[in-house]
């Protein structure tokens, strides 16, 4: 039984690194299905297994943890941020502004309580120590790494991490704390949050309809669909047009007579200058009908040469009388101007003769297996200029460090860009959903299992000899009151969606498992766009905010 025995406790063995993370992250994810008083903890159990498993002596190479815990965090961010990046900015532009400037109240009464925490404590508790606390009750470790880095440069050989790994879990619970009381002061209902988030999307996006006009206005007689564009100036899709008896599916340049009937696609704001311009609306027709010789179908964008096509360089002209309706990606729906860029998975909605829509099909590609094959060059490609950005250093004035985004951040910016830009740039940034979500939680449950299995003995033994409890009491004020109050002003004085303050709580801490929480609140990606509009910023706040307290009590 040498071998098994080799297994289980040779820490130096790989194999027996691999067997602790495995049955840390089994059992954390099974335990976190499991409802106490109706709430799931997540993949957050992760983190608490691994601290038991760590301090009943299961040790794992500290090379080993270290990899993990690096590689786990930038898959779970840079996930995050390719899914988000296509609507990150236009979130921004729309209440960016405002979370931000939460987050940075948050930032700012969490650095106001350790002060005050400090100074009401000293000497029983260092300043080193303090600051320990704060990074375990906001959860940032980038800012832990960075506040000990500057420490040891002012010769500091105290220790912060014990504060950290105390007040680290307690500060999970209280910000999903926080999050569930604010949901029942409020008395939230989730599936109602859910159903006005998809209506401010539609709004937001100017969701397409379709309406039936009569052409009654003589100036029409004999034009072309795209003359009236042009003199309505308003863009416009003409679906169908019913003339002498006959449906067909116009181009541009199909003439247009009095008495014509037409189906027309378009933002609601250009529904009544088309219908005053045509002549009146026709509720009396329905040219989409079962015997209509024009069909309606769904087409999916597979061809990677398509990423990044405006769909005015398809030249519709040329695919005898196709029209795309809609383009739907992502759960949206977009009004499809010319200017609009194709992504691979897109879909679009179009109307036309079918021999025509299968000329089209063929050119998009259309070959639902296509998209199962993963697109990893523009990914690792992205990996790697995340990390190079996160590891730049930026320097400040009277500091003794440099200040770098680390392995978080970089990779989470270089994602968003990614998203957003990558079609603009031909780049295949396209992951299935379910692919997207794996390596999301592989991720997720990599790092919490690193940073359970390597914090297990500190944390019980602080607690074993009392200072323990000390850290956790001092904690919980620092992560508690900063989250409270933002939430508050988030949900009284900006109206916003509940879903969307869970995401900017969880942003705040920068806590990729408090993510997962949120996240398990709603079925949308609700809370993923609002931690990803404010996590950059307050991660970076986070790590320089800290130095820039111990250089300013250091000094006192």
């Amino acid at each position: 039984m040498n071998w098994l025995s080799s297994l289980l406790f040779e820490s130096g063995s790989f194999s027996h690194g691999i067997l602790a993370f495995s049955i840390a992250i089994s059992l954390g994810l099974y335990l976190g299905k499991l409802k106490f008083f109706g709430l799931s903890f997540g993949a957050t159990c992760v983190l608490f297994v691994g601290l038991i498993m760590s301090w009943l002596g299961i040790e794992v190479d500290a090379s080993m943890l270290g990899f993990f815990r690096n590689f786990g965090l930038i898959l779970f961010v840079f996930f995050i941020g390719l899914q988000v990046g296509p609507s990150f900015f236009a979130t921004f532009k729309s209440s960016g502004a405002g979370l931000v400037g939460l987050m940075v109240l948050a930032v700012g009464l969490s650095l106001a309580v350790t002060v005050i925490l400090y100074f009401l404590c000293a000497p029983a508790v260092s300043l080193p120590e303090m600051l320990g606390i704060m990074f375990g009750a906001v959860t940032s470790t980038p800012g832990l790494g960075a506040t000990q880095e500057a420490l040891q440069s002012l010769g500091s050989k105290i220790d912060i991490t014990v504060g950290y790994a105390c007040a680290y879990p307690f500060a999970i619970l209280s910000t999903m704390a926080v999050i569930m009381g604010l949901k029942r002061f409020f008395n939230v209902d989730l599936a109602e949050e859910d159903k006005k988030w998809d209506l401010a999307q539609q709004n937001m996006n100017r969701a397409p309809i379709f309406y039936h006009v009569r052409a009654n206005n003589k100036a029409l007689s004999g034009i072309t669909l795209r003359e009236i564009r042009a003199i309505i100036g308003r863009p416009f899709i003409c679906s169908r047009v019913l003339h002498d008896g006959t449906i067909t599916s116009p181009t541009a340049d199909s003439l247009i007579y009095v008495g014509d009937r037409l189906r027309i696609v378009s933002n609601a704001e250009h529904k009544t200058a088309v219908c005053a311009f045509c002549g009146e609306e026709d509720k009396e027709v329905d040219l989409a009908t079962a015997h209509s010789p024009i069909k309606n179908e769904r087409i999916r964008v597979t061809e990677p040469n398509m990423q990044g096509v405006q769909i005015e360089d398809l030249h519709l002209s040329r695919f005898d009388g196709v029209n795309i309706t809609r383009v739907a990606r992502a759960g949206v729906t977009f009004f499809p101007y010319n200017s609009l860029r194709l992504q691979l998975g897109d879909t679009l909605i179009c109307v036309g003769p079918a021999n025509a829509i299968s000329r089209l099909a063929a050119l998009v590609g259309n070959r639902e297996k296509q998209l199962e094959k993963p697109n990893v060059i523009a990914i690792f490609a992205a990996i790697a200029f995340g990390v190079l950005l996160g590891s730049v250093p930026i320097a400040f004035p009277y500091m003794p460090v440099t200040i770098k985004l680390g392995l978080a951040g970089g990779p989470l910016i270089a994602a968003i860009l990614l998203g957003y830009y990558g079609p603009r740039f031909h780049l295949v940034t396209y992951t299935t959903h379910s692919a997207n979500l794996m390596l999301r939680q592989w991720g997720q449950t990599f790092f919490l299992a690193s940073v359970g299995l390597a914090s297990g003995k500190p944390f019980f033994e602080a607690f074993i000899n009392g200072s323990g409890y000390l850290y956790v009491l001092l904690g919980i004020p620092i992560t508690v009151i900063p989250l409270a109050i933002a939430g508050f002003i988030a949900r009284t004085k900006m109206n916003m969606n509940f879903h969307s303050i869970a995401g900017f709580l969880a942003g705040c801490t920068t806590n990729t498992s408090l993510l997962g929480f949120a996240s398990s609140l709603s079925e949308r990606s609700i809370a993923l766009i609002s931690y990803s509009t404010v996590y950059p910023l307050a991660m970076f706040l986070r790590i320089i905010s800290g130095q820039v307290l111990l250089m300013i009590l250091w000094a006192a």
